[in-house]
């Protein structure tokens, strides 16, 4: 696994968004800050990987894909890894977050975002207690 320079531990991310070219500027934008990347094009592949590698610490996953959503991710997710950290991503600002998962303080990144800022915002989500 690699070591994140910023935190000095091991920190892997698992990231799952259905449109390829997005899935590999995040996941190489997470790679370039030193983030190990684990990637999924959809909410069934991601379960798989989250049920195989117990190292994941942090979810970063598109809320509109096909078959499950990412809030059925996120619902199926914690229920596997209680102690998951999360962040959804989403390019549509007029829908409604979930009340649940406003509850959970899940960071909710609105598209388009400053990809350079994504290894901050991952930091600051796996440094939350």
């Amino acid at each position: 696994m690699i070591v994140n320079e910023k935190t000095h531990v091991s920190s892997a991310i698992l990231v799952v968004e259905d449109e390829p070219l997005l899935l590999m500027i995040v996941s190489e934008t997470l790679r370039d800050a030193g983030y190990a990347v684990w990637e999924a094009g959809d909410a069934e592949s991601a379960l798989g990987i989250i049920k195989a590698e117990p190292d994941i610490d942090l979810l970063i996953s598109d809320v509109k894909m096909p078959g499950l959503s990412g809030y059925q991710l996120v619902d199926a997710s914690l229920s596997l890894r209680p102690d998951l950290k999360i962040m959804l991503m989403t390019g549509y600002a007029q829908d409604p977050i979930p009340k649940k998962i406003v509850q959970a303080g899940i960071q909710v990144l609105y598209k388009p975002f400053d990809f350079d800022k994504l290894p901050d915002f991952a930091h600051e989500i796996l440094e939350r207690e």
